[in-house]
């Protein structure tokens, strides 16, 4: 018989072998189960250990102002929360109930409009709810509001599983001016970071930058953020806009626009030398009677000008030669039939101005002076005057970089196979001449004038300066130079000459200033209403006054415009009164005087100072510069404002000596501090008793009376 017996030990090979199938069927069979069934379940808890690709935003840019001033930035704000699951999880329902008064007591020091007893009712009911999203407060709160809540506690642990506590981040857009230029600056749509307007909208993707990318892992229960791309913050753009130009223009025509009750208002400051545009200030009456910016009529508003529009009328027949400053132009009683159509001059019920020469119907604003003088000499060639007003610059398309900005419309005349004029009638250019059939922005009508403001040199409105990125320029953008010539030397002359007598002899005369020329045209007209025409009951009136100062070195140039309805409606008497206040304000900003100028070379130079305590008097004169000389005995000739005399061209102050032994009056100490007071009056021999703080308002003894051994005085202070 074998020692081993095999019949023994082979069945117990095959039991093994035989669990060991069982087990790799179970382990396929798991397996088949888990790519099928259980697909879903295991693919849930690999996302919430992982997050591959998230997207992060970057820092957008600011927007400031030429001088650097921010006017629009992003700050973070934030929207707080409770997880109370998360907190009864992890165990820390205990200590969340036992610092509930304390947590309460900490919210109602930061929010005081809620009371410690509300935010605990209030907390608690989230608590009992057993809410994974309760929210602390409703609104958004900034980072430092955001950091006195982290410290509280339970709110102070930073694992949002253990304490509950999670927030939302917001990257908010502010603007610390407010409303200033706000249709110019731009407006974003809250939380979606997206832009809405103006150069927010414009800039966008310079001020956005480029987002990163980051995925998240669980290591050890915690998640951790690794970034794959970082995000590239935007650049900060900088702006032409003046803050203090700006608010002043704003308030200047806000004040006017509640005067006389306007409808719409808009101001442009714009430098001569560079077409910087400074200032720029759009605003809405709104339903409840306030004044917004609510659109950029500035650059967007196709509106017929008016009279402003006479200027480039003028210029043009001078420009050509057709007339001189001296050539004359009848008028009439102020009513003239132009090919059938009456015009009327703003006088035509007093008789009208008859002849005029050719400066005074800008001076007078005539319509029919102009209209005339135009009709006569382009009647037969209205695209030769179509031509010189292009050449101007009034069409030019300033390609501006605001969305909703319209260039100019100024239609040209055109013929037809057979030499006839296609949609153009016989009172086109008349009515044309004078700021009617044609389509022109403000910003168009402000960039014509400060081309004449700047002898002809027509420059791009330039709304941003350069785009910087940490500190560094990453783009210029220096003034350009659209024309150099917008007509000839001598025209340029001649207009600015007539357009400060308009202001100092014309209809423009509340534009001006007693300070420095001013030199511009008003503009008042009857405005379109579409389809119906102009209306004569409610009518509404486009009121401008655009021109440039000082006339005879131009700095800036601004256009004022007021849409309103009904009379009383001038042009000169609202919007020049608007563009009066804007240029004595901006003129007042800019002066810069000597202080040496101011010095009155017959008055006393020395300081006034009370007399009283002599040390620290010496200690802040000698401080000051002045130099104490001749000495002084602790003595001081009081009654006198002034101690000593002044020794010409010298900082030198001399006391006169005098023995105060000899003076028996009491003295007055009114206004005095009380340790000079005190010790003026015990210099007298006087016992002095203070009642109250501050400066004496009052004295138990009269000035001047005759002191007596063992007098007190009170002094009453305040």
């Amino acid at each position: 018989m074998s020692k081993f017996d095999n019949s023994k030990i082979m069945p117990r090979y095959s039991v093994i072998a035989i669990i060991m199938s069982l087990i790799a069927v179970a382990v396929i069979g798991k397996t088949i189960y888990t790519m099928t069934a259980g697909r879903s379940y295991w693919m849930e808890v690999a996302a919430s250990q992982k997050k591959d690709s998230v997207s992060i935003k970057p820092t957008r840019g600011n927007i400031l102002s030429c001088n650097g001033q921010l006017m629009a930035s992003s700050i973070p704000e934030f929207k707080v929360y409770m997880d109370f699951n998360a907190l009864k999880v992890a165990g820390n329902d205990t200590a969340f109930i036992d610092s509930i008064n304390y947590i309460s007591k900490g919210l109602n020091n930061i929010f005081p409009e809620k009371s410690a007893s509300y935010f605990k009712q209030y907390l608690m009911e989230g608590y009992h709810k057993v809410s994974k999203h309760w929210p602390i407060w409703n609104e958004r709160i900034d980072y430092n509001t955001f950091k006195e809540i982290q410290s509280l506690p339970i709110f102070k642990n930073e694992n949002k599983n253990k304490s509950g506590f999670h927030w939302d981040k917001f990257n908010a857009r502010r603007r610390p001016f407010g409303s200033l230029a706000q249709r110019t600056i731009g407006d974003m749509f809250g939380a979606k970071d997206t832009a809405r307007c103006g150069l927010e909208l414009s800039y966008d993707s310079i001020l956005r930058g480029t987002n990163g990318i980051i995925h998240r892992r669980k290591v050890r229960n915690r998640f951790l953020n690794i970034t794959d791309t970082p995000p590239v913050d935007g650049a900060d753009i900088i702006t032409t806009i003046d803050v203090s130009m700006q608010d002043l223009a704003e308030r200047a025509l806000i004040d006017e626009l509640k005067e006389i009750n306007g409808n719409v208002g808009v101001a442009i400051v714009m430098e001569v030398a560079t077409g910087d545009v400074k200032a720029i200030v759009n605003l809405d009456k709104c339903s409840d009677g306030e004044y917004r910016e609510v659109k950029n009529h500035a650059v967007s508003d196709l509106l017929e000008p008016g009279s402003v529009f006479k200027t480039a009328s003028i210029m043009t027949a001078l420009d050509d030669g057709v007339v001189d400053t001296m050539y004359t132009v009848q008028t009439g009683p102020g009513v003239w039939n132009m090919y059938g159509r009456d015009m009327k001059d703003h006088n035509w019920t007093r008789g009208g101005y008859g002849t005029l020469t050719l400066p005074w119907t800008l001076k007078y604003s005539s319509n029919i002076g102009v209209s005339r003088i135009i009709d006569l000499h382009y009647h037969k060639n209205p695209e030769k005057f179509v031509q010189g007003i292009y050449d101007l610059g009034l069409a030019t398309d300033f390609h501006i970089p605001i969305v909703g900005y319209s260039p100019a419309r100024i239609r040209m005349p055109r013929k037809n196979s057979r030499g006839q004029y296609v949609n153009w009638s016989a009172t086109a250019l008349p009515w044309m001449s004078i700021g009617y059939e044609t389509q022109i922005p403000p910003i168009s009508t402000i960039a014509f004038y400060n081309a004449i403001a700047n002898g002809g040199k027509l420059m791009q409105p330039r709304f941003v300066k350069q785009i910087v990125k940490n500190g560094e320029v990453i783009y210029d953008n220096p003034p350009k130079v659209l024309k150099e010539h917008i007509a000839k030397e001598s025209t340029i002359k001649q207009i600015t000459r007539i357009l400060t007598e308009v202001v100092s002899e014309g209809l423009g005369k509340k534009a001006g200033s007693d300070k420095f020329l001013v030199a511009g045209k008003t503009g008042t007209a009857q405005m379109s209403k579409g389809a119906l025409g102009y209306k004569t009951g409610g009518t509404n009136y486009l009121l401008s006054f655009a021109g440039f100062f000082p006339a005879n070195n131009p700095r800036y140039s601004c256009i004022v415009c007021i849409q309103k309805t009904g009379l009383p409606a001038s042009g000169g008497g609202m919007s020049g009164v608007v563009f009066h206040h804007i240029a004595e304000g901006i003129m007042a900003q800019s002066l810069k005087l000597n202080v040496t100028d101011a010095r009155d070379k017959e008055s006393i130079l020395i300081p006034t100072a009370k007399t009283g305590n002599l040390l620290a008097t010496d200690y802040v004169l000698n401080a000051l510069g002045f130099n104490i000389t001749n000495g002084w005995n602790g003595s001081l000739p009081f009654g006198n404002p002034i101690w000593g005399k002044t020794i010409t061209n010298s900082k030198t102050l001399s006391f006169q000596k005098e023995n105060l032994s000899k003076v028996h009056l009491v003295p007055d100490v009114h206004g005095m501090g009380a340790r000079d007071a005190v010790y003026l009056m015990e210099t007298h021999g006087i016992k002095a008793i203070i009642i109250g703080r501050g400066r004496v308002i009052q004295q138990s003894l009269a000035p001047g009376e005759k002191v007596k051994k063992g007098m007190r005085c009170e002094l009453r202070m305040g």
